[in-house]
């Protein structure tokens, strides 16, 4: 009896421990591993830092000093010199920790040893990060971010520069409209694509800029906004109304720059600009978002006089690419499929559009028209994504670079619940006036029947 109750007195909480770990290992992964991932990673990485680096190949020889240093002081073995590490620092999502590269080495010899770094440190994943010459950071991931995404707390807000969506190393994903004007996102049906756009339309909400959609879906993923929006056209002829008008704002803006450009001789450097944000606040126009979804409605064609508008509408958003940024216009354009069996001018668009994001695709062509020519590399990544993660894709730019990333989930009705508050944010354009929504006012609340009928005071 004695027996058992020393089992049960040091089993039972063992057991409980370790289902409990168990539980928050799998159901939350961010509480596991600040309690038990952290420690234990921590520990690994201090005691086989040396020899993990030695098996990597990420030893130089030591120098002759060194050599008779160790020699004259001590009877040891003089082992090779690893990358000079520097303070760890914990993150609610993994570590990150500085290397000091040694003499000869390069940042794209430890990025080729992160998947053995993730095995011998026991982490999810590892990223390399090159800082300066010489300086590389390491990121290690504890555990999936992907799968259950949160967003960081602490996100500076700024104009034109909205958090969409979190990447594979735990970082934000944000989409900057000033380094970025112009994008492409691309997705099957049930991809994520249509969360992805809630997530810019909400977060352009709350800033001082114009929304006009192109929707051609008859509005249904863009009407709910419709509080926020400028301009919204919801098939290919309302469409043919609202390009040129923003053809005709645009070139408006290029003479309210040259305007300024023509000043006098004395004027400062600094006043002269070529483009909005060089004017003063005051005479700055406000930046207009031209969201296009289903993309390819606009280029379908059944007659020939269905074929010269869309050959029209192309050439103005074609224009708009190309020379909408200095004039404060930014392109976001979504569709399924993307390419030139769509029609004439469809490469040529796409070449304009500097950003990519690639939602999960029915075929590989479909990757690779997003992809392909600017990150061949992040094809096959795109392809492997699973229907089992919606806002899960693969976004890249016209640099080279590319990473996964996912978008949190967002409801329709919280979306427009953001549009409907941020109505009064709605920027006066004249021009954009007869293109506005109408916006149905929300009938009044009905004041409860009460449970108990009142009865008239009598003297």
């Amino acid at each position: 009896m004695t027996d058992l109750a020393t089992l049960l007195e040091v089993g039972g909480p063992v057991a409980a421990l370790g289902g409990g770990a168990a539980y928050a290992r799998a159901r939350h992964p961010g509480v596991y591993w600040s309690t038990v991932g952290l420690p234990v990673s921590t520990v690994r990485l201090l005691s086989s830092y040396g020899s993990v680096m030695e098996a990597c190949g990420l030893t130089v020889a030591p120098s002759r000093l060194r050599v008779l240093a160790v020699k004259a002081t001590t009877r040891r073995e003089v082992r090779p010199v690893p990358p000079r590490r520097g303070i760890i620092r914990p993150t609610t999502t993994g570590l990150r920790v500085r290397l000091r590269l040694a003499p000869g080495q390069e940042p794209a010899d430890v990025a080729a040893s992160a998947e053995r770094l993730r095995h011998a440190w026991g982490v999810h994943a590892v990223y390399v990060t090159t800082l300066k010459p010489g300086v590389v950071e390491l990121r290690l991931v504890g555990f999936d971010v992907l799968r259950r995404v949160r967003m960081p707390r602490k996100l500076r807000p700024d104009l034109l520069r909205v958090p969409v969506a979190l990447r594979e190393d735990a970082t934000p994903f944000v989409r900057d409209y000033r380094t970025v004007p112009h994008q492409l996102t691309l997705g099957a049906t049930l991809s994520g694509k249509s969360m992805y756009l809630r997530h810019l339309v909400a977060g352009l909400a709350r800033q001082p800029v114009a929304l006009v959609g192109i929707d051609c879906k008859r509005g249904v993923e863009l009407a709910p906004f419709a509080p926020r929006l400028s301009a919204l056209a919801t098939d290919p002829e309302q469409a043919a109304e609202l390009l040129p008008v923003l053809i005709r704002e645009m070139e408006d803006r290029y003479d309210l720059i040259k305007a300024r450009q023509g000043i006098a001789p004395g004027t400062p450097d600094e006043e002269i600009t070529s483009d909005i944000w060089g004017l003063p606040e005051h005479e700055r126009p406000v930046p207009i978002v031209l969201f296009v979804d289903e993309v390819a409605e606009l280029f379908l064609v059944a007659t020939k006089k269905d074929e010269e508008r869309r050959d029209e509408m192309v050439t103005q958003l074609i224009r708009l690419a190309q020379l909408g940024r200095a004039a404060g216009i930014y392109l976001e354009v979504c569709g399924q499929r993307f390419g030139a069996e769509l029609g004439k001018g469809a490469t040529m668009l796409r070449a304009q559009l500097t950003g990519r994001v690639c939602h999960r695709v029915n075929d590989e062509a479909s990757a690779k028209m997003a992809l392909g020519d600017i990150a061949p590399e992040a094809v096959s990544a795109a392809c492997a994504i699973a229907p089992e993660r919606p806002g899960l894709a693969v976004a890249g730019d016209t640099s080279g670079g590319w990473s996964r990333i996912r978008t949190p989930y967002l409801s329709l009705g919280d979306a427009a619940e953001t549009c409907r508050e941020s109505a009064h944010l709605v920027p006066d354009l004249p021009v954009l006036k007869p293109f506005r929504p109408d916006v149905s006012v929300r009938p009044p609340a009905e004041t409860p029947a009460p449970v108990v009928r009142p009865r008239p005071v009598t003297d």
